[in-house]
């Protein structure tokens, strides 16, 4: 991911789902004056950190067709039913977002409403 990708991923993770710059510090475990460098575009995270705000970015434009920028924010944050009382933003940096993704598809089959 390069830089540009990561300023416009950041961009697009608070526009989409009301990240600020703590909750991105918080999701990528570093300080939140790090993010402020991604976001000028002055650093760039590492391999690891930048799937996790891959996978981050992708499950929020999956959530994007059921819910609000809020209500993605408190989906990701908060324990789900579907994630067997998990967040799902722990299973992402856990490297686990397919169990995140099987969940978004429970939601687009109407399996649990």
């Amino acid at each position: 991911m390069s830089q540009s990708a990561v300023v416009k991923t950041i961009s697009y993770l608070q526009d989409h789902a009301s990240l600020s710059g703590v909750d991105v510090a918080n999701i990528s475990r570093v300080s939140k004056s790090t993010v402020s460098r991604w976001s000028n575009g002055m650093a760039a995270p590492n391999p690891r950190t930048q799937l996790v705000l891959s996978d981050l970015k992708y499950v929020v434009d999956r959530l994007g067709d059921f819910y609000s920028a809020d209500e993605i924010r408190l989906w990701l944050f908060s324990g789900n039913d579907l994630l067997d009382g998990k967040k799902a933003i722990e299973l992402i940096h856990e490297d686990r977002t397919d169990q995140v993704l099987q969940a978004i598809d429970s939601l687009d089959s109407g399996a649990y409403l």
